[in-house]
């Protein structure tokens, strides 16, 4: 029974919990057996909270079983949550040896409503330190392995979650997207990832990265199990100063429409600048594909200009090192998290001596660029200069609406590359989030579906759908569509 369960689709879990033909402690209980027998290969989790899990999973027992209405309609369904949302019955570590074993005061917004929704927390997910990166090798406790072929990433920030999900240890999971930290381990892992618009999920005790471009989302194996998950955490929260006051979109709703498999009326459009020569082509191949599955559905397939792509990469990593530099001065080592002090030393040589002790090769890296991009006479050179890209990008997104409801490209230019060949090279290890940050610079929408795998090399290809701020649902059509039309893929791990 146990293989099974962890087999099932969140929606198809919750159906069976619900209709009380399988418990929520056996779900849960066959999930955490199932972390036992591959995570030590995997490393998805950077800890396991099995006991706390059981317990939560005990309580949505007992209220379906008195008869009570499910709390959420994925109340008894485990997930795995990434290790950057702060819990105060688990650690909450940011994969950093600077918060090593920390346990927070306070839940996050995001954990507070999984909570409230019945879903147990099966354990942490491993990721990028503070979410800088995108193979998950950043981790200061090792990295994780792609399902698909151990000896490759399985992209990052949120390798772990995706991991998790692609080896049948979680059946949903939760991520963060800052430049695509969400879509990318999607695509490389051939999961499902939404980056809502920003905004729309509570930002309140997620640990910041960079804050004008972090947003929390939902990832799943299919485009429903993820809208229903999408719909638990969205909604306005006071406590998150850049929270949207708007209605949760009707996501869910959108999904299941879309799994009819019309897209009828629906233009899609294909951004000229977000394909290249450069591209593998095993993922432009794969990319050709699902258009033409799309205009097969009936959509009407256009192809729309965003010139300022071109400069967005560059954006992006002055903008997000420079809001790192002013999150990351928080760590101070006087209290909380590591403190590095031989008790004859000044306040500034401890704050020196933990830094140097606790934050890896890649955060001082991005800290050093970003405290050099604010400082006094490079301001605006810099700084400046890559806000004005953004309003830019914005702009060429409007535009772009004008002509289609939603727009396409690959989620990445590659498939996972090998564990190792690219820590060196952090220029290449950046072109990665090449067509996935525009979408976090506009503060917009966009998912990450599977479209099979490359015929380079076997493994897995995302297809990336974009959509405007506050139009989260037309993401959950076009996917449930294209999902439908596309069929089953074979699964990584037996």
């Amino acid at each position: 029974m146990s293989t099974d369960l962890t087999r099932l689709d969140a929606s198809e879990l919750a159906s069976k919990i619900h209709s009380r033909e399988v418990s929520s402690v056996e779900a849960t209980q066959a999930h955490i057996d199932r972390i036992g027998q591959v995570d030590g290969e995997l490393n998805a989790f950077l800890h396991v909270a099995g006991e706390q899990a059981l317990v939560a999973a005990k309580e949505a027992d007992s209220a379906i079983a008195a008869g009570d209405k499910p709390v959420s309609a994925l109340a008894g369904v485990p997930i795995a949550l990434k290790d950057i949302f702060a819990t105060t019955d688990m650690p909450t570590t940011c994969a950093s040896k600077i918060l090593e074993d920390w346990v927070s005061p306070y839940d996050a917004t995001l954990t507070t409503k999984l909570r409230e929704a019945g879903i147990p927390i099966l354990g942490k997910t491993n990721m990028d330190e503070f979410a800088m990166g995108s193979s998950t090798e950043n981790s200061a406790y090792g990295p994780t392995r792609n399902p698909w072929d151990t000896t490759r990433i399985p992209g990052g920030s949120g390798g772990g979650s995706a991991a998790a999900l692609a080896s049948y240890q979680a059946p949903l999971a939760i991520g963060t997207d800052t430049g695509g930290s969400i879509r990318q381990p999607a695509a490389v892992t051939a999961t499902v990832g939404t980056k809502p618009t920003y905004g729309t999920v509570s930002r309140f005790g997620l640990v910041a990265c960079a804050s004008s471009l972090d947003q929390g989302g939902p990832c799943g194996r299919t485009v429903l199990d993820t809208a229903l998950l999408h719909e638990v955490i969205a909604g306005y929260d006071p406590r998150d100063s850049t929270s949207v006051d708007e209605p949760v979109r009707p996501v869910v709703e959108a999904a299941r429409q879309g799994a009819s498999g019309d897209l009828k009326g629906v233009r899609v459009g294909v951004v000229k600048e977000l394909r290249s020569d450069s591209y593998q082509p095993g993922v432009i191949a794969s990319f050709d594909a699902a258009v033409e599955q799309l205009t097969a559905l009936g959509a009407e397939v256009v192809e729309v200009s965003c010139p300022n792509f071109e400069y967005a990469l560059a954006s992006y990593y002055l903008i997000l090192p420079s809001e790192v530099s002013s999150n990351l001065a928080r760590f101070d080592a006087m209290r909380y998290g590591l403190r590095v002090d031989d008790g004859d030393m000044s306040a500034e040589q401890v704050m020196a001596a933990t830094r140097a002790a606790g934050f890896g090769k890649e955060v001082k890296r991005r800290i050093m660029i970003g405290t050099y991009a604010l400082s006094a006479g490079y301001y605006d050179a810099y700084y400046g200069s890559a806000l004005k890209v953004r309003t830019l990008i914005a702009r060429d997104f409007d535009a772009a609406y004008e002509k289609a409801d939603v727009l396409v490209s690959p989620t990445s230019p590659f498939t996972p590359w090998k564990l190792g060949e690219k820590v060196d090279d952090p220029l290449a290890m950046y072109l990665s989030d090449l067509c996935t940050l525009p979408t976090n610079l506009a503060g917009h929408c966009a998912m990450s579906v599977p479209s099979g795998v490359s015929v380079d090399d076997g493994l897995p290809v995302g297809l990336q759908i974009m959509a405007p701020a506050l139009a989260d649902e037309r993401l959950y059509r076009v996917g449930a569509a294209y999902e439908a039309a596309r069929g089953p893929i074979a699964s990584p791990v037996s």
